[in-house]
């Protein structure tokens, strides 16, 4: 047991400090070096009564992990980079402990170590998908918001500011960080550039590339926008009427990931002697992993043909 601890508390150790030296030493001179650059802007904004969001400053920053940014960014989660690596590593470290002093089967805690790695990434990535989902629904909204507002003689920056006022999570929050960076002296084109690629759906590619055509050729924005927010809808009623028809194909996904170790866990509880051998036996670990591994790249497969693109 004490081998164990010590085994655990130096694989901490180790983890902690690649983590401080390569993560959290990088962003904290970034975050140093922004708000070096940011204090005259904030002092002048503070003697006129405005602020400067703490979000803002965190899009501002420079990240050698811009992937795993854009991600915690679309998933609208209180969440850094370096945050994410420490729940990865930590998750990581605890299970496998866990598996090897539960099996002591290199193995299989190396196995279960990578499971709980990928697992709190994976789940950012699915509450970034859902919130990407949802922005997607609540956008023609904004769009059409936006028109009104032209047509009512307020300026294009005065219906970004109303669609953040105005709408919830997500779309608020993301039209709030386009106005609040236009608004504190970013070019409005390079801020809707921003937005385009913090939102990564086809239709704010649509909306960034008809205002900006607008601001270049000029003509009837808030017709234009009228437009394509009417041709959003269509789209997304195409996308709900396709999730419909392969509802069929995603649950016969879903119980074909979960069969296998649902049956592997009822007769490790049923026949436990059985089932050691899958573990105690050198051929039995060599089957798992094969198994493991075919039943991935089925997964992969029945996830290819059920992904429809339009």
């Amino acid at each position: 047991m004490a081998l164990v601890l010590l085994t655990f508390v130096g694989v901490l150790a180790f983890v902690l400090g690649v983590f401080w030296l390569f993560v959290v030493r990088h962003e904290a001179g970034d975050q140093r070096a922004l708000q070096k650059r940011l204090r005259p802007q904030e002092d002048a904004a503070r003697k006129k009564g405005l602020t400067i969001a703490k979000s803002d400053q965190r899009q501002l920053g420079v990240t050698p992990f811009k992937r795993l940014q854009s991600v915690i960014d679309q998933s609208g989660l209180r969440l850094t980079v370096a945050g994410l690596l420490f729940v990865c590593a930590m998750s990581a470290v605890v299970v496998g402990v866990i598996v090897w002093t539960m099996l002591p089967k290199p193995t299989l805690a190396l196995a279960a170590a990578a499971l709980a790695m990928a697992a709190p990434y994976w789940w950012v990535k699915h509450v970034a998908a859902s919130r990407m989902w949802k922005f997607e629904e609540q956008f023609p909204e904004a769009i059409d918001l936006i028109a009104r507002a032209l047509r009512a003689g307020h300026a294009f920056p005065t219906g970004l500011s109303m669609v953040a006022d105005e709408l919830g999570d997500p779309v608020g929050p993301e039209f709030k960080l386009l106005y609040d960076r236009q608004n504190f002296g970013m070019a409005l084109p390079d801020a809707l550039r921003s937005f385009a690629a913090r939102v990564p759906i086809i239709d704010a590619r649509f909306f960034v590339t008809a205002v900006l055509t607008q601001r270049e050729a000029g003509g009837n924005l808030s017709g234009v926008l009228d437009n394509l927010s009417a041709v959003i809808r269509e789209r997304f009623k195409v996308k709900r009427q396709v999730r419909v028809i392969s509802a069929h194909g995603r649950i016969t996904a879903s119980v074909l990931a979960g069969l296998p170790p649902v049956v592997g866990i009822g007769q490790f509880m049923i026949a436990p002697a059985n089932a050691a051998l899958l573990v105690n036996d050198p051929l039995g670990v060599k089957m798992v992993v094969g198994a493991a591994v075919l039943q991935g790249i089925g997964m992969l497969w029945i996830r290819k043909v059920i992904r429809i693109e339009y």
